[in-house]
């Protein structure tokens, strides 16, 4: 019996970095520069983003994608909704961060807030950089992804896969993403702007363009636990 182990075949090992660059190089990009990518680059990503595998293939996710002026005024009117409105998403948002997960998210806002400047207690900078999400980091393209309600949480985890598909996919053709439940967060103003039907519910935006390599809060990266702390074998 031949062991797989001492067999290594080269263009699987080749296939397991092409995968691993990716998912390394990958990053949350927070600032964008103005130029667009071009449409025929898009439908690459989104092509490829299709064949993200799903309960039933029953392929939940659709997207609204701005391009041109439409992320402009998207973005404006987003801007000028969030003043004062109440946040309110399609789907419950986390309950509480307790223990290792609440380390883990101080330990990637710490970062955040470093690479940027902001001190710990300057509540003022703090807030900016929220709002910054808001401008969708000044990327000149969002997608608003959502699932049919139908589905339930099945339809959301498969669009969870395709999210991961999309950003991997962008990744490989040089398009910086950022994916941001913070736009799901008004999930009402996203229905209205993109007539979007109430059986359609909101999962995240993506917002996407090239990155701007000058800016230093691109510099940071977030770390990955130890396979120990996630894995039990039995």
């Amino acid at each position: 019996m031949t062991d797989r182990a001492s067999t290594i075949d080269p263009a699987q090992t080749d296939r397991y970095a092409a995968l691993q660059s990716l998912l390394d190089d990958r990053y949350t990009c927070r600032a964008f520069s103005p130029e667009p990518v071009p449409r025929a680059t898009i439908e690459q990503v989104l092509t490829l983003a299709q064949r993200t595998p799903s309960w039933c293939n029953t392929q939940p996710w659709q997207l609204a994608i701005t391009e041109g002026d439409s992320t402009d005024r998207f973005r404006k009117a987003l801007l000028a909704h969030i003043n004062g409105t109440p946040a309110q998403s399609d789907l419950p948002f986390p309950a509480a961060y307790n223990g290792i997960f609440r380390d883990r998210r101080r330990e990637c806002g710490a970062a955040l807030y470093t690479a940027v400047g902001v001190a710990r207690g300057d509540h003022e900078g703090t807030m900016r950089q929220m709002v910054r999400n808001f401008e969708l980091f000044d990327a000149p393209h969002v997608a608003i992804l959502t699932t049919e309600a139908d589905l339930g949480v099945y339809g959301a985890v498969d669009c969870g896969l395709y999210l991961t598909s999309f950003l991997l996919a962008a990744q490989s053709l040089g398009v910086a993403t950022a994916p941001q439940a913070a736009l799901a967060s008004y999930s009402p103003f996203l229905h209205d702007h993109f007539a979007i039907p109430e059986h359609r519910q909101v999962i995240a935006g993506i917002s996407f363009g090239y990155p701007d390599p000058d800016h230093a809060v691109n510099g940071f990266r977030t770390t990955r636990t130890d396979l120990d702390n996630v894995v039990t074998w039995h």
